[in-house]
């Protein structure tokens, strides 16, 4: 599973989540929100170009895969 990290880049790059937000616009801050948090479960191509642009990184660094295995107790 992959998720977004974007905060990890906004601290590096010492910025802030508003900061990202302003330059997401038109997008309401409920969907960046969603985002922000990884509480999506789908994102359009435009959104993560928006992402990449506004960070200024590739999109290899806006992700980081997560091992999400279902737990089996047998």
């Amino acid at each position: 599973m992959l998720q977004l990290r974007i905060d990890e880049i906004l601290e590096e790059q010492g910025h802030t989540k508003y900061w990202l937000f302003k330059r997401m616009e038109p997008m309401s801050y409920q969907n960046f929100n969603k985002i922000y948090n990884n509480e999506t479960s789908s994102i359009k191509f435009e959104t993560l170009e928006k992402l990449k642009n506004a960070l200024d990184v590739d999109f290899d660094d806006l992700f980081e895969a997560i091992n999400k295995e279902p737990k089996n107790d047998y």
